[in-house]
């Protein structure tokens, strides 16, 4: 205990203490961010001036470094070496490339595991991590905080002062582990304890009664590999959650007192929308947000859907621009199974993808391709023989183009009608009560959940050419936004329902999916007819519900999409008219007293209720009739099924759209705004000019200036 109090005295001479200081105003870059992480260490030759050349040529100007291998920079216990980095630092910033630098705290040393095993998670029922993956470690242990702590400080004292070096990214893809370790554990005892007071609180909060299992004392409370309490499990969700956001705060914490102030403090999630990390609360810790986007399988369905969903829900989490910290730089994956590299065009179109949806950076993984272990196959933008490819080619001439046009694209903001509203209770809850369970008793599978009808929801607005943001449980005001969608909000507390309720009364429109309202902030089901709170701004009520053994069709086809597509699945409501009225009913002889979907006008604002999940065409046009009536249907909305097109404004105040063709035919259409300048092509565009994209290919129209 003395060493360690010795050494942590010297970790933190490395950097000058300094007040707390709170996270700074979103970088404004002069121009497009655009480059790859970097592992020179990775190589299996001395080649990093050729590296360097090459990434000059590209046009890349950022690169990550340093977050994978805290091995190097600490090969045994208290001994540090930085030589190796530093050759790599001062070679970037010779060829004027900026480094984003990350805390290497996601890949344990050997020596550590070995040192300190109590460092890895003990999982539920035991299950002990073994060192050997990345992410085995439980991030609440004593130990590995100082180690983390010391190597943090060391390294951001170092290069505080390095004129290349903009930025900081805290950890690396951080999720809780799974960790259950009895520190955890009881830290956990602790939280419940502030949170609810007396044990007998609890239990009543969570009907622990049921079965007996009622806590008198807290020593009694079980430890939660075994809990069958639905409130037991929500609140372990969030306590996960809570732990991660400790972890990254404290880290940016760090980071601040060592590192300099010009130097901006970033965390790169592994996509979105996760059951253990809360983004939202992570994000208060940032300066900006990162966001690692991937597109998965055969390149023939590279339609930048899931990119956009993604950038969507990481632009929400400050409402400010993003950073894409890792993307495709050719094939992915953990083995040679799913092999799909991008066609000709797709490296190109996704990087402006990302700009169009607010990134002012994207960022390749990687540049090299591995030549072993794990992630061999997770391909760089260099296959394994390091030598220039297709892909590089494409890269390049994107690179040089946005030499050019990137000062017009950077901090792009976009202003959106329309949210989504995010319930990360409401998915864990439902993942824990599955509403289309693959079979009854066996299996964990499910046919679909709270993630899939949030995609749905998000992919027919995207479809229809209308940007969205995501809202979460503690926005407080959505009356920015003409139109609040709602997927199944299974918990929330009265508050929220009576925020949605007040939006619409107040003149906003409410699009809201099956199940919502039904269960507490404890996952408890309300013991007032459903849907509870609800029942005003909705226009009904119901007590039975059922699952559908079979999809059943709606009668008379009401919303005009074919009968292949006229269908719902899964689940109903049997929902009874209060004021609302009936805009669709089930086709069949017993669901058909009861309407599908349903329409009431709440004060000066109409909430439409799902009950029922609707095929993927059904829910397009739900939406598409509610946009109508709001007026946000107009001639973007009518352009070919493989156009898809973001507008924003850029930083000359200037308004910018792109267009993309996501096929790999030619397309053509009316360009339907005032005229402009085609960025990519330098060509001036008529309003109302019929327009040709290639396949894969884009055009980014500069509206004229006024």
């Amino acid at each position: 205990m003395l060493k360690r109090s010795l050494l942590y005295l010297i970790a933190a001479a490395a950097c000058a203490p300094a007040a707390a200081q709170a996270p700074a105003a979103p970088p404004e870059l002069p121009t497009v961010l655009y480059g790859t992480a970097y592992y020179h260490e990775y190589m299996p030759y001395e080649r990093l001036d050729k590296d360097v050349a090459m990434m000059k040529a590209a046009g890349f100007n950022v690169v990550r470094l340093g977050e994978s291998t805290w091995s190097l920079w600490e090969p045994e216990d208290g001994r540090f070496e930085y030589a190796w980095m530093d050759r790599v630092i001062d070679a970037m910033g010779k060829a004027g490339i900026k480094v984003i630098m990350g805390t290497p705290t996601y890949s344990i040393p050997a020596w550590m595991a070995k040192q300190n095993p109590e460092i890895l998670a003990r999982k539920f029922n035991g299950v002990q991590n073994t060192y050997g993956m990345r992410q085995n470690m439980n991030t609440d242990s004593a130990a590995y905080r100082f180690y983390a702590e010391r190597l943090i400080r060391k390294i951001a004292a170092r290069y505080k002062d390095s004129p290349n070096v903009i930025g900081w990214q805290v950890d690396n893809e951080t999720g809780s582990y799974g960790a259950a370790n009895d520190d955890v554990f009881i830290r956990f005892q602790h939280y419940l304890e502030k949170k609810f007071g007396p044990p007998e609180k609890l239990s009543q909060a969570w009907f622990l009664n049921y079965w007996g299992q009622n806590l008198h004392s807290w020593v009694d409370l079980p430890r939660p590999d075994g809990a069958q309490s639905t409130g037991y499990k929500l609140e372990w969700s969030r306590w996960s959650q809570m732990r991660v956001t400790d972890f990254l705060s404290w880290q940016a914490a760090l980071i601040r007192e060592c590192a300099s102030p010009r130097q901006f403090v970033t965390h790169d999630f592994a996509g979105s929308m996760h059951s253990d990390v809360n983004e939202v609360d992570v994000a208060r810790a940032l300066d900006v947000p990162a966001v690692n986007i991937y597109h998965w399988g055969q390149r023939e369905y590279y339609n930048g859907a899931e990119q956009t969903l993604q950038a969507d829900f990481t632009r929400s989490l400050k409402r400010k621009n993003f950073l894409v910290t890792e993307t495709n730089a050719q094939s992915t994956d953990w083995s040679s199974s799913f092999q799909y590299p991008p066609y000709d065009g797709q490296f190109r179109e996704d990087v402006y993808t990302h700009l169009a949806n607010g990134a002012n950076m994207v960022e390749y993984w990687h540049w090299a391709s591995i030549h072993a272990n794990q992630e061999t196959y997770w391909k760089g933008v260099l296959s394994h023989d390091l030598e220039p490819n297709r892909a590089y080619a494409e890269m390049s001439r994107t690179g040089r183009e946005l030499q050019t046009i990137g000062p017009k694209l950077v901090n792009l903001k976009l202003h959106n009608d329309v949210a989504i509203l995010w319930s990360r209770d409401s998915l864990n809850a439902l993942n824990d009560m599955p509403f289309a369970k693959d079979s009854q008793w066996g299996g964990s599978g499910t046919k679909a959940d709270y993630g899939s009808v949030v995609r749905q929801m998000h992919r027919a607005l995207y479809d229809l050419n209308v940007g969205a943001d995501f809202v979460f449980s503690d926005t407080q005001d959505f009356s920015s936004y003409k139109l609040l969608i709602v997927p199944p909000l299974y918990v929330a507390d009265d508050a929220l329902l009576q925020r949605i309720a007040d939006y619409v009364r107040k003149g906003g429109h409410v699009v809201m999916s099956f199940k919502s309202g039904f269960a507490n902030e404890n996952a408890a089901v309300r013991w007032t007819m459903a849907p509870g709170p609800l029942r005003e701004v909705l226009g009904f009520h119901y007590q039975e519900f059922s699952n559908l053994a079979q999809p059943l069709k709606l009668k008379d086809d009401p919303y005009h999409v074919g009968a292949e597509h006229n269908k719902v699945q899964h689940w109903a409501e049997f929902l009874q008219l209060d004021t609302a009225k009936a805009l669709a009913y089930y086709d069949h002889s017993f669901f058909g007293r009861w309407p599908a979907v349903t329409s009431n006008q709440y004060g000066s604002g109409k909430a439409i209720y799902e009950g029922t999940l609707l095929s993927d065409p059904l829910q397009k046009a739900v939406l598409q009739s509610t946009l109508q009536e709001l007026g946000l249907i107009g001639a973007d909305q009518q352009l070919p099924p493989a156009i898809r097109t973001r507008t924003g404004t850029n930083r000359a105040n200037r308004t910018v759209h792109y267009y993309f063709n996501y096929s790999g035919a030619e397309m053509r259409f009316h360009y339907p705004h005032k005229p402009g300048i085609d960025l990519l092509t330098k060509r001036h565009i008529a309003s109302a000019e019929n327009l040709t994209l290639g396949p894969w290919d884009l055009a980014i129209i500069e509206e004229d200036a006024q």
